[in-house]
């Protein structure tokens, strides 16, 4: 194995949930006892906008809560110690990677950080609550600030950069995701494509596009990444 020098990791809810971060795929299908039709869509958005607002208020306000566990400092660490570009891509919409000292996340779901107005279309970096009351910084506009996350039938970020990164990389692994949903889920046939590449899963268990992976680890990714790290770095030097 290796060495490498242009890995892409792409991270998913069980990274997070390690941390203690909820996700849409628990047992019940219920977030804080909301479906996902309800708060994650552009119709639930439209239909009631004071309830999304208040969903995504309170998820904001759990973030100082939780903390990088050490699958994300792992991650960080590959960054700064391999000779070489470590890309994460990632589908959570938390700030853990980048409190955990990744740099130059991409958030292909958005952040949870973040505001987008409907009107002038700016961004801003956001962490206290958000209302229809409250005008955009840019234009002054109210309602029309919205969480910056993308939603269910909606067009995810970044994917010509995402896509990009992977036909150039020598080494694909695939941490704490489902393999259910996509584009995401379709990343490591991308590779396989192109076939220049070796893919690795870690994941808490085998997951649905695990035939895909030419290795699988499969445990807690707080505990396994360390470790794959660690072998990295050391057949890199």
């Amino acid at each position: 194995m290796g060495p490498y020098r242009d890995i892409v990791i792409l991270t998913g809810a069980g990274v997070s949930a390690e941390s203690g971060v909820r996700t849409f795929r628990d047992n019940d299908g219920l977030w804080e006892e909301h479906r996902v039709e309800d708060v994650a869509t552009p119709e639930a958005f439209a239909r009631d906008p004071k309830l999304v607002q208040r969903f995504y208020n309170l998820r904001r306000a759990q973030l100082p809560t939780v903390q990088p566990n050490d699958a994300h400092k792992a991650i960080a660490r590959l960054q700064k110690e391999l000779d070489g570009r470590v890309t994460v891509v990632t589908q959570n919409v938390d700030n853990l990677h980048e409190r955990g000292g990744a740099e130059g996340v991409i958030h292909m779901h958005g952040e949870l950080c973040r505001v987008r107005c409907v009107h002038c279309g700016m961004r801003h970096d956001w962490t206290t609550d958000c209302t229809q009351a409250t005008p955009c910084p840019s234009c002054g506009a109210a309602p029309g600030l919205r969480p910056d996350i993308v939603w269910f039938g909606e067009m995810p970020y970044h994917m010509d950069l995402i896509y990009t990164r992977l036909r150039a990389c020598d080494l694909f692994i695939s941490v704490g995701t489902s393999g259910n949903v996509y584009p995401a889920a379709g990343f490591v046939a991308e590779v396989r494509r192109i076939g220049h590449a070796h893919t690795i899963e870690v994941n808490l268990e085998p997951s649905a596009g695990v035939s895909y992976f030419e290795e699988c680890r499969h445990g807690m990714a707080g505990e396994l990444m360390p470790p794959l790290v660690d072998e990295l770095l050391k057949k890199g030097q």
